[in-house]
């Protein structure tokens, strides 16, 4: 069975898609801020000017792990890149852990950067040579212009964008419609803290690769994505919100089950490019970290601390252990 195929299998694809945005790219907050105006037909969200209040989270809350060695005690947090206003989250544990952390390391250490995000959407999700009219069929780009009209675009504004720049625009638009706010994503809280308690904010990769990572999908897969968007825009948010619940409540077996299997068993190019090779990198980064000393906090996508191939296991595959805190 091709990717497509599995993917026009089930109306919970798009939802899938949008979770894997939601859990495994950092930059998600800058897209939804600063995409195409033709894409979401909003203006950009005004950063915070102070760190938001979060709501104690039912029970422990979400998850954390910690690194240690001789000098190092290294905190590693999962995290949801866009969330509701009012999803309560806060927990003593992590307050502790961020509060004792000599700096904070993120997926990329500007989530909110629009500026840095535009010109890469010209460089990366522009194709005026290969138009989305000249890959989709008529019933395919009459029911994008129905989609792109919820978003207050049409198809023919459409056209010149990539497929993987639409079909995530598709994905995630529907989330501003839920009440999902970029700006109640845990990073920015985290980085809002950061920067009020003087500690240094950095990342472990750049939002120019978190972009190259979706843009350098293959074409097939791009369509795949962009056709399952369209065949279940209007339920993009049923799977994150049983995801997000799962997450603030520390449940990672749900997170795995719901972001990361799904996410492999819908397409193994995806689940490459957007976790192991990363996770991949991310434990490399850690090692040298542990190689230093200090107190560091590290945030990164839910998704990647879930599963066989998650940054803990590949970590513990090194003889590196780490601790459920």
């Amino acid at each position: 069975m091709t990717f497509a195929s599995r993917l026009k299998s089930t109306t919970a694809a798009a939802g899938r898609a949008a979770l894997g945005a939601a859990l495994g790219l950092g930059l998600t907050v800058a897209l939804l801020g600063a995409a195409p105006a033709v894409a979401f037909a909003q203006e950009p969200a005004a950063a915070p000017a102070a760190p938001r209040a979060v709501l104690p989270a039912q029970g422990q809350g979400p998850a954390l792990w910690t690194i240690t060695d001789a000098d190092s005690t290294l905190y590693l947090f999962g995290t949801v890149h866009v969330l509701r206003p009012d999803t309560a989250w806060g927990s003593p544990r992590v307050d502790t852990a961020f509060d004792a952390s000599d700096r904070v390391i993120l997926e990329i250490s500007n989530p909110d950067d629009q500026a840095a995000i535009q010109p890469l959407i010209q460089q990366f999700g522009i194709s005026p040579a290969r138009p989305l009219s000249s890959l989709l069929t008529a019933d395919e780009i009459a029911r994008l212009d129905v989609a792109a009209g919820a978003i207050g675009a049409t198809a023919a504004q459409l056209d010149p964008l990539r497929p993987w720049l639409v079909a995530l625009s598709l994905s995630l638009a529907p989330m501003l419609k839920a009440g999902y706010d970029p700006q109640s994503g845990v990073e920015l809280i985290l980085k809002a803290r950061a920067e009020a308690a003087g500690k240094p904010v950095t990342g472990l990769e750049t939002i120019d690769k978190q972009v190259s990572i979706l843009a350098g999908l293959s074409e097939e897969t791009q369509l795949a994505f962009l056709r399952a968007a369209l065949d279940s825009y209007d339920d993009a948010t049923t799977e994150l919100d049983a995801l997000v619940t799962a997450w603030a409540g520390g449940d990672v077996d749900t997170i795995n089950r719901l972001g990361v299997v799904e996410m492999r068993e819908t397409s193994e190019e995806i689940y490459e490019a957007l976790l192991v090779r990363r996770n991949t990198d991310w434990a490399d980064q850690i090692q040298t970290l542990l190689a230093g000393s200090g107190t560091v906090f590290i945030a990164v996508g839910a998704a990647h601390l879930a599963g066989d191939d998650s940054v803990q296991d590949i970590l513990e595959d090194r003889g590196v252990e780490v601790l459920r805190h």
